[in-house]
């Protein structure tokens, strides 16, 4: 693994000595220090957690990812053991994270904290209005000047994918930064891993982490924020500001210096192995 920044506080190398699993020396010092205290004290912490690039590999296009089998029932156990604070913090739709982990039916927050599901199993609410028809219109004329470009439209903002078309990114960056500047200051432009995403103004992943953060079944517990992207540095910062921590999936880049996980197997061998911890 990467090494880790000194930036981690001195907690890290004291806590949970006595629920240290025995799976120790797999992942960087962090993720084991705090799988370890989640081990020893389960009712005081909370895990959020991203899907793309953080729990599922990419694929072509999102509709193609493949969810390894016993990830949901991984999830469902990690839920009920830490009394059901448990989330999903994602850009996609939550019908989308329903499809991906059916049966299991959990709290979520959806495109970037425009959806939210604060019960298991319960109703979905839309906290943002659905994106224009002009707006929408107009990312798909973009789009089409591109070929290998993939829209996905979910409720309230848009992606699109250039994975199968990298030369065209930066001059879709242009042309749909264009289209923002002219919203009315409605909508915001976040970079992902070969997507860009059109979003309504006031919404990111760390306003659905603290707004998860304040329900019953999450107050008062530390969180644990896992992602791997742009869009989850949010998250990461409402989660270090609760008194958590934010748990990076991928390469070091420019304003992330930290690494816990390798890639999505890592962060699975990891849920898998809390989760068998706290059977």
């Amino acid at each position: 693994m990467a090494a880790m920044s000194a930036r981690w506080p001195a907690e890290l190398n004291r806590v949970g000595e006595q629920h240290r699993p025995a799976w120790s020396g797999e992942f960087s010092r962090p993720a084991e220090a705090i799988a370890a205290d989640i081990c020893g004290a389960p009712d005081k912490w909370a895990l959020f957690l991203d899907i793309d690039g953080t729990m599922l590999d990419f694929a072509a296009t999102p509709d193609k990812v493949r969810v390894p089998p016993g990830l949901g029932v991984t999830l469902g156990r990690l839920t009920r053991s830490l009394g059901g604070a448990l989330a999903i913090v994602t850009g996609r739709r939550i019908l989308e994270v329903d499809r991906l982990f059916m049966p299991f039916v959990p709290v979520a927050s959806g495109v970037h904290g425009s959806e939210l599901r604060s019960e298991a199993d319960g109703v979905i609410e839309f906290l943002a209005q659905p994106i224009t028809d002009a707006s929408s219109l107009a990312i798909q004329a973009i789009a089409k000047r591109h070929p290998g470009v993939v829209v996905e439209t979910k409720g309230a903002g848009v992606a699109v994918h250039y994975r199968a078309a990298p030369h065209a990114r930066e001059a879709l960056d242009a042309q749909l930064q264009s289209l923002v500047d002219t919203s009315g200051r409605s909508l915001i432009k976040l970079d992902g891993c070969s997507v860009i995403e059109i979003l309504p103004c006031g919404f990111n992943k760390g306003t659905a982490l603290e707004t998860l953060a304040a329900l019953p079944l999450f107050k008062a517990r530390r969180p644990i924020m896992i992602g791997d992207d742009f869009g989850d540095d949010p998250a990461f910062a409402a989660a270090e500001r609760l008194g958590g921590f934010g748990l990076a999936v991928g390469r070091p880049r420019a304003n992330r210096s930290r690494i816990e996980f390798e890639g999505p197997a890592n962060v699975r061998s990891w849920l898998a192995n809390l989760a068998d911890c706290l059977d």
